[in-house]
């Protein structure tokens, strides 16, 4: 058991994970008065509170779900790919330039978060592809010595809090104890986007902000499986990882391993070009990305003798079963000759849409640009500042997403600290 205290109550370990633990016969945190409220305890509202409470402001935190990070932990139950690490330029251009984002990411980039991530303890690898990892391949141990560094700040966290919007100058929570008013000199929202409900982010503060004149994007699905109907051929190849190929779409390439499911194909790999599919643009898979079209002629022209053209594929192609059965799945009919090679390598996915968005990683859509200043303050609203997924950007997977929210959670952390300190 691991506990440490938070202003009024306790952390404790449970089932689900780790909950604040409230005692019942504390005061109100309406009887207190606080700088900054963050609302939301991702990564992006947990760094807001980092930034503030090392700048000696008074911090809350307050949270709907039990515990805190629960996206987080659950990012960790693959490994925890905090961030990349690979030449800037590339880096930067996960990020779309032309955002906003780009300019908070190259201020606090790859190399910021593995010294972050070394700071609080937890010692990070980097793997064959880039993506960088905390050495124990878990969320937890970091998150827990993240929340000790916020203790030491003063930093309080709620939880069970749930935020509905403004009321006599303060912001309202619902919470087990009755409805709360809260006061304070600035707001941080880092509420995350719109998919994910059971850990948090069902996208129910957009018709709060909607309401307040706060500019919005629609919500669409971000790094998310897509769509398929298969054949009862490839029963037995559900659940298998692909490896080995390349999947294109609107120009943009991906050599990551990805899985089919009953559903359609979801994974990595395909979650890198998913955003351009979901925009309108075919899917192409090349089955065999390190041979070309003459080296496939040459294989396919051997002499078949009394094999069958099957038999004789899987004799002088170096495909695998599963990518075999992909062939056979969307280029049946088959052709022969150089025809067959450059189906190979440019396979067409026949796509029949997006998963749902409450599937999908992350989304896209939320606070336009527009909506807020260069330190992330709504421009509606004065004193209240956004981060992570409620801001409309959106990166693939691989690292970038947790280096964006932890980004712009610094960003409006930093913005937050500079209006309490202008206004004294």
């Amino acid at each position: 058991l691991w506990r440490a205290s938070f202003g009024i109550g306790r952390w404790q370990s449970g089932q689900t994970g780790w909950s604040f633990m409230a005692d019942r016969d504390a005061p109100t945190a309406a009887d207190d008065k606080y700088d900054l409220v963050v609302v939301g305890a991702g990564p992006a509202g947990l760094m807001a509170a980092e930034v503030a409470g090392a700048s000696g402001l008074r911090v809350l935190v307050a949270d709907q779900m039990p515990s805190v990070g629960r996206k987080f932990l659950m990012a960790g139950k693959s490994g925890l790919n905090l961030t990349k690490k690979e030449p800037e330029s590339a880096f930067q251009a996960a990020f779309h330039p032309g955002e906003p984002i780009a300019r908070m990411v190259a201020e606090f980039g790859a190399s910021a978060v593995m010294d972050w991530a070394t700071g609080l303890g937890q010692a990070v690898f980097t793997g064959t592809t880039g993506r960088v990892f905390p050495e124990v391949m878990k969320a937890s141990p970091l998150l827990r010595a993240w929340l000790t560094r916020l203790d030491g700040m003063g930093v309080e966290v709620r939880t069970r809090w749930r935020w509905t919007g403004w009321a006599n100058n303060g912001l309202e929570f619902e919470t087990e104890d009755g409805r709360v008013n809260l006061p304070s000199k600035a707001v941080v929202l880092a509420l995350g986007g719109a998919s994910w409900r059971r850990l948090g982010s069902d996208g129910a503060w957009a018709g709060i902000l909607e309401d307040a004149g706060v500019s919005l994007a629609p919500f669409r699905p971000a790094n998310m499986g897509l769509r398929l109907d298969w054949s009862d051929h490839m029963a037995p190849h559900l659940g298998q990882p692909v490896k080995g190929t390349k999947l294109s779409a609107g120009g943009h390439t991906s050599r990551g391993e990805w899985v089919i499911s009953a559903r359609g194909i979801e994974g990595g790999g395909v979650y890198e070009v998913s955003r351009f599919v979901r925009d309108g643009d075919p899917l192409f898979v090349d089955l065999a990305p390190d041979l070309s079209e003459v080296d496939l002629a040459e294989r396919l022209a051997k002499p078949r003798g009394k094999r069958s053209f099957s038999n004789h594929l899987r004799r002088v192609l170096p495909l695998s079963s599963v990518q075999r059965a992909l062939l056979m799945e969307w280029g049946r009919p088959l052709p022969e000759g150089r025809a067959l090679g450059q189906l190979i390598k440019a396979l067409p996915v026949p796509v029949q849409g997006a998963r749902d968005m409450d599937e999908a990683i992350s989304t896209a859509g939320g606070v336009a640009w527009e909506a807020v200043t260069s330190d992330l303050m709504l421009r509606q609203m004065p004193g209240v500042f956004v981060a992570g997924e409620m801001l409309d950007w959106e990166a693939p997977t691989g690292g970038y997403l947790i280096t964006g929210c932890l980004a712009t959670g610094r960003q409006a952390g930093l913005g937050a600290v500079k209006w309490v300190t202008d206004a004294e």
